[in-house]
């Protein structure tokens, strides 16, 4: 079972200096051969592959001698990276790969499995003569696979480790209905189970908004390029670091308590690329989180045995009502309460959560004969029929 590890890194000003070349050319490298693959395509209609692009890096080399100083198989990664980039566009519908920037966060690779070490609190890999100071405040089992060096733009350094642990991955465990558990993700509460439980949604983007905008009008009269250009630029990358840090923190934990109290995790499949081009909810829908937070929940079930279900994006979840099966084709946005024509009172978003957790367990095929709303609305008609008709006799 593969796992990833992220640490801090301490590098003195050569070994700095050496990460930011490393990085650098790897990004000249990818811009590079992206230009060279959309010329060749535009102009004469033919695809050159990743192979073609490594056989010209010598010659490269020559051109640019201070690639030289750079670690030839993070070249050679670059490029199997922009590879990969163009697969994810022609065969699963992502996005056309962009030119890399110097902005935002900057990292390469080291696919050296033998030849990262970590001893003493020191990682080595090729080109570095003495070793990065680490810290370790998580020990690991296993072989590493690669190594992802990156740095932040508040100028922090960071190491992402692929290990190799040795260990299978669990069974799931089966599907219950008494140990699942319906999550029904929102704004004003970010999440609230089937069991009634709401967890409120923390806002860190919006609690700091006013921060930022005073920051982001100072940067924009400091003259573009200078000192004091690049230092109101860092103090609002560090406030968004802290955003990026405080989010992240209420995720784990939060996903880590759900799959570790319950054996199936039941969700709705948003498509939160399409939500955020409402322009009055994109900015708080951002700020949850919502699918950092369902790829967290996916990857601790996996390592736990544990199961994730996900329910079309247009079951009726939250206009159904999850006691007689009744649909109110009246409910807005702003009702989060209402009352169903059999005379249950619902709560929006737990009977939301209910319905996902029904949803779910029936296409699973673990629901119980009674779980199925569409069965309990034809069970409740059949036992109104029987007692109207024990009134007639």
């Amino acid at each position: 079972m593969l796992q990833g590890w992220k640490y801090r890194l301490y590098p003195n000003k050569a070994q700095a200096e050496l990460i930011n070349k490393h990085i650098g050319a790897c990004r000249f490298v990818y811009n590079l051969a992206l230009e060279t693959k959309n010329y060749a395509y535009a102009s004469h209609r033919k695809n050159i592959s990743c192979f073609d692009l490594m056989n010209q890096l010598p010659e490269l080399k020559r051109e640019c001698i201070w690639l030289k100083e750079i670690d030839s198989q993070a070249l050679q990664q670059s490029l199997i990276n922009l590879d990969k980039a163009f697969t994810q566009f022609f065969k699963h519908g992502a996005k056309f790969p962009n030119f890399k920037s110097k902005r935002n966060k900057q990292a390469f690779r080291s696919p050296h499995p033998s030849k990262i070490v970590i001893e003493n609190n020191k990682i080595s890999i090729p080109k570095f003569k003495q070793g990065i100071k680490i810290i370790i405040d998580r020990a690991f089992k296993g072989e590493i696979k690669s190594a992802v060096f990156s740095k932040t733009p508040t100028e922090k350094y960071y190491v992402s480790i692929l290990v190799e642990t040795g260990k299978e991955v669990p069974k799931t465990k089966p599907i219950k209905e008494n140990t699942a558990v319906g999550i029904d993700l929102g704004i004003k509460d970010f999440i609230v189970t089937s069991e009634g439980i709401k967890t409120n949604n923390p806002k860190y983007l919006k609690n700091t908004i006013t921060r930022l905008k005073v920051l982001q009008s100072r940067m924009k009269n400091k003259k573009k390029g200078s000192m004091n250009s690049k230092k109101a630029y860092k103090r609002i990358a560090l406030v968004h670091e802290k955003i990026a840090f405080q989010r992240k923190d209420f995720l784990h934990k939060l996903s880590t308590e759900l799959v570790n109290n319950h054996d199936t995790l039941c969700f709705e499949n948003l498509k939160v690329s399409n939500m955020i081009k409402n322009h009055c909810l994109a900015q708080s829908i951002s700020d949850a989180g919502w699918s950092m937070f369902v790829d967290m929940c996916k990857y601790k079930a996996t390592w736990n045995g544990k199961n994730i279900l996900q329910i079309g994006t247009f079951e009726p979840s939250t206009k159904m009502c999850n006691s007689c099966g009744a649909t109110n084709h009246t409910l807005t946005l702003a009702d989060r309460e209402w009352t169903c024509k059999c005379g249950v009172f619902h709560d929006r978003d737990i009977n939301a959560a209910r319905n996902i957790k029904s949803f779910a367990l029936r296409n699973s095929g673990a629901a119980s004969p009674g779980v199925p709303v569409e069965m309990l609305a034809i069970a409740k008609s059949m036992k109104q029929e029987v007692i109207m008709a024990g009134n007639y006799l």
